[in-house]
């Protein structure tokens, strides 16, 4: 990874460990200077002190990216003390775990505020350097909870497949400022997903495999996205398990019918649906469709 950023001025949220600090590092140690976010100071701190003694450059900041304000004091501290701001990874994160019938208002919107939010308002406060020196890439994390499902994660699956339609709509706004927008679903064993129940012997056994997944195994990727060598990839959706990466689809029409006089609901369940039926999707969770080991 060495140089591929070199010079570049990068903000990594929620970067005080797991994911987050794998990334921040892998960016410090290609060359880019990284303001280290975390709301715990010491945790961010950590990560600063790590990456000077590596050689590397970086400050910390302790901002939420919860709200406009304080999201736009994470990218000001980039362009204060960098003097530019050349690449945002939305990486900050928390769950609130619970099955849907029985999730409070409050469980809802923690996770909303920090992912879905939290990825807008630090994605826009960097908009306008973006804009006025028409280059820039943004990363942002999503989840196969979202992309395939999960149990009791409503809140976080609608926040991560929010961010898929907030990274597109990004990609498609800024791509005439030549700024680019991608996603990954990351697979890896943090201080986040130890809280992922491991009560019956299916759920085990998902966390047992999630916990030989590295999380700086995200970095290199990022690194990637966020180089000039990446200048013609956005829009697109990746995952990095242990040592896959791999590329997901995107929703598009698989089978259209019509109807001449136009439709009816009889004719809906007589006709169109039968005719569909086959082309349906699963009532699948992620680690069912992607159930192999990670290699």
């Amino acid at each position: 990874m060495s140089g591929l950023v070199e010079g570049k001025a990068a903000v990594v949220t929620g970067a005080g460990g797991g994911i987050g600090r794998g990334i921040a590092v892998g960016l410090a140690a290609a060359g880019a200077r990284v303001v280290v976010n975390d709301i715990s100071a010491d945790n961010a701190q950590r990560v600063v002190d790590e990456i000077k003694a590596a050689g590397g450059e970086a400050i910390a900041n302790t901002d939420s990216v919860a709200g406009r304000e304080s999201a736009h004091h994470i990218v000001q501290a980039a362009v204060d003390t960098f003097g530019k701001i050349d690449i945002v990874v939305n990486n900050a994160g928390n769950l609130r775990d619970r099955l849907f019938h029985k999730m409070s208002e409050e469980e809802w919107s923690q996770v909303l505020d920090v992912h879905l939010n939290g990825s807008f308002f630090v994605s826009r406060a960097a908009a306008p350097f973006f804009r006025e020196q028409e280059s820039g890439a943004y990363v942002h994390m999503t989840s196969t909870s979202g992309l395939i499902g999960n149990f009791g994660q409503s809140n976080y699956s609608a926040a991560k497949m929010g961010i898929v339609g907030l990274s597109k709509s990004i990609a498609l706004d800024m791509s005439r400022f030549h700024v680019r927008s991608n996603c990954i679903a990351p697979f890896a064993w943090t201080s986040m997903t130890s809280s992922i129940p491991a009560e019956t012997p299916e759920e085990k056994a998902r966390v047992q495999k999630l916990q030989k997944m590295e999380a700086g195994k995200i970095a290199p990727l990022v690194v990637y996205l966020g180089s000039d060598a990446a200048k013609d990839v956005t829009a697109q959706i990746f995952s990095v398990r242990a040592n896959e990466i791999m590329l997901f689809s995107q929703p598009r029409p698989v089978r259209s019918v019509h109807m001449a006089e136009g439709w009816t609901p009889e004719a809906v369940a007589e006709i169109a649906i039968p005719a569909m039926q086959n082309s349906f999707y699963k009532l699948e969770r992620s680690p069912e469709v992607i159930g192999w080991d990670p290699i």
